[in-house]
């Protein structure tokens, strides 16, 4: 007979054994339905600003071609994606694949956190070195190593009136630093006292560094150890860039003083401009309907004949701790291909980096693209230094306070340099220290 004490036991017992079976069946449907995720092999990619809000779109053609790898898109804002990057460094926690500012990658070059790609690339059936334009090309070369991959890419050049310049009595824009000055000041004497022929704003470095590498002369120095612009010939792009100042040809201004750039631009007060791709689309949008058949851009003007321009841009790069370079760089040619760089151009206005990409009727019939093509053949790289940015700014400052204080170019020259040198200090130690020498 079975006491009451038994038949509480038999049921406690009975119902724990019913609670491990239910247990033991959840964990099992749980290893069964996650058995397929354990195929997936994941990416991480950041990717910066408006990049990162559209690259999922493009990113789902090349899910459907790996099945077994998913990319996680993070998006940075670009205005703390420097920060975010060395501290992701620091705390050993970069993603797979990032898009960097190309003139970001000396330094985390020198940081050891980028991976060379140069057996990747050199292996790749995407990837040519030939076929992309060389001054965006060699902003990813760092020594004799490849860091980064160009994914879209950046110059700046004349945007102008071309109505203006034809009351002026100017038949076609300038193509050497001497027609440019000429039509500069009649465009000045047309639109007078209130107006302008030029606007570059004073809180930009981009126009300096352009008549700079015009020159054909270094920037820096033994082994980019001190500052060069002493050098007659930068001595004298400095001189060029402020007489359109000293002339009255540009107003000492920044580009928080305009409103509206395109508002001053429609209304003719100022005729050129030296800006970059996206303000095509800008100034389809923004300038009004009677305007739109008035403006046109052109190539910078250099010293001599057409000049060369900025190899600014973004650049792809894997990271040296990825535990997936293989995919990492599969998603990078990806990114490459020339009918995905001419979609991702559809649905961004970046412009690609490699020759190929061009072809079609979307980028070749663009009338307002046919100088930026041109000028993209004559970018060229900065120097490729960790301290680089901070070079540039000063440059900025420097000349902005020239501009206000009517400096000569030999007082800029010589601030700038001393300026140069003594952020470029550290680096002339630690290359002493690793038997670099001075040069």
């Amino acid at each position: 007979m079975t006491t009451v004490r038994e038949k509480r036991w038999r049921e406690t017992t009975s119902g724990i054994f019913a609670v491990v079976v239910l247990v033991l069946a959840a964990m099992l449907a749980a290893c069964t339905s996650g058995s397929g995720q354990d195929d997936v092999l994941e990416i991480k990619f950041w990717a910066m600003g408006r990049e990162g809000e559209i690259v999922p779109e493009v990113l789902k053609e090349f899910e459907r071609e790996n099945p077994g790898v998913r990319v996680i898109v993070q998006q940075i804002p670009w205005t703390s994606a420097h920060e975010k990057l060395l501290t992701a460094f620091a705390g050993d926690a970069l993603p797979d694949v990032a898009q960097m500012g190309n003139t970001w990658i000396a330094e985390f070059a020198a940081l050891d956190a980028v991976a060379g790609l140069d057996e990747m690339a050199g292996a790749s059936s995407v990837i040519m070195e030939e076929d992309y334009f060389p001054g965006i090309w060699a902003t990813n070369v760092v020594g004799d190593t490849l860091y980064g991959v160009p994914w879209y890419v950046d110059t700046r050049l004349l945007f102008y009136r071309q109505d203006i310049l034809k009351a002026s009595g100017i038949v076609r824009p300038p193509r050497d630093w001497t027609e440019w000055m000429q039509a500069a000041t009649a465009v000045k004497q047309h639109v007078g006292k209130d107006n302008f022929a030029f606007y570059v704003p004073l809180n930009e470095y981009e126009m300096q560094v352009s008549l700079a590498l015009q020159q054909g002369v270094p920037l820096l120095r033994d082994g980019d150890r001190y500052g060069n612009f002493s050098r007659p010939e930068l001595v004298a792009a400095l001189d060029f860039y402020l007489d359109f100042f000293r002339k009255g040809l540009a107003p000492p201004s920044s580009e928080t003083d305009i409103a509206n750039v395109w508002d001053e631009f429609a209304r003719g007060h100022f005729t050129f401009y030296l800006t970059g791709p996206w303000n095509i689309g800008e100034f389809r949008r923004r300038l009004p309907a009677d305007l739109q058949d008035d403006w046109m851009t052109s190539i910078l003007p250099g010293p001599s004949g057409p000049g060369a321009s900025t190899a600014g841009g973004s650049s792809l790069v894997v990271f040296k701790h990825s535990e997936h370079k293989d995919a990492a760089f599969r998603l990078v040619e990806f990114l490459s291909r020339p009918e995905i760089q001419q979609q991702f151009y559809e649905i961004s206005g970046n412009l690609p980096p490699r020759r190929s990409s061009w072809r079609g009727d979307r980028l070749e019939s663009d009338p307002y693209l046919v100088a930026f093509r041109e000028q993209l053949e004559r970018a060229l790289p900065a120097p490729k230094i960790p301290e680089w940015e901070r070079i540039v700014q000063e440059l900025r400052m420097v000349t902005e306070r020239a501009v206000h204080e009517q400096w000569t170019a030999e007082e800029v020259a010589r601030e700038l340099d001393s300026r140069i040198d003594r952020i470029l200090e550290k680096r002339r130690w630690m290359l002493a220290r690793d038997g670099g020498g001075e040069s």
